[in-house]
């Protein structure tokens, strides 16, 4: 239920201008870390969109654009993925594209999960290709 809380926000408050609300994730202290290690590996445009800012300020999210691209780093592992469910693997990342949510993918790293929320307008493999370098450097230090 916050998943969809989440995308109402960022759905409501597109082309509004500003910060864009975005609720943080409270990730556990190994997984904050890494989180705060991965936010200063973001890049600053995705797929031609702006790195902005949210509300409230966190180290745990990012957002580009108008409300259009928002990462949430230190999410609970997704409830609706099946041991058994295959993943995505981009540059050595595994995505889990939620079936139903087609706009919602995360990262299953260690020690943190990302969740990645992408509009329709953008290339999602696009974005996910450019955010799994840092996300993967993430996943190598915890090792």
């Amino acid at each position: 239920m916050r998943r969809a809380t989440v995308l109402l926000a960022l759905l409501t408050l597109a082309g509004c201008g500003g910060a864009v609300q975005v609720e943080p994730p409270k990730p556990s202290a190994e997984a904050a870390a890494a989180c705060v290690s991965l936010a200063g590996r973001l890049p600053k445009t995705l797929d031609g969109a702006p790195r902005g800012e949210s509300t409230p300020a966190s180290p745990y999210v990012a957002v580009w654009g108008e409300a259009e691209i928002a990462l949430r780093c230190g999410v609970p592992r997704p409830a609706r993925m099946a041991p058994t469910d295959t993943l995505q693997e981009i540059d050595g990342v595994g995505w889990f594209a939620d079936p139903d949510r087609p706009t919602l993918y995360t990262a299953i790293a260690d020690p943190a999960y990302v969740e990645v929320t992408i509009a329709g307008t953008h290339v999602a493999p696009s974005v996910l290709a450019d955010l799994s370098g840092p996300i993967g450097k993430m996943s190598a230090q915890s090792g």
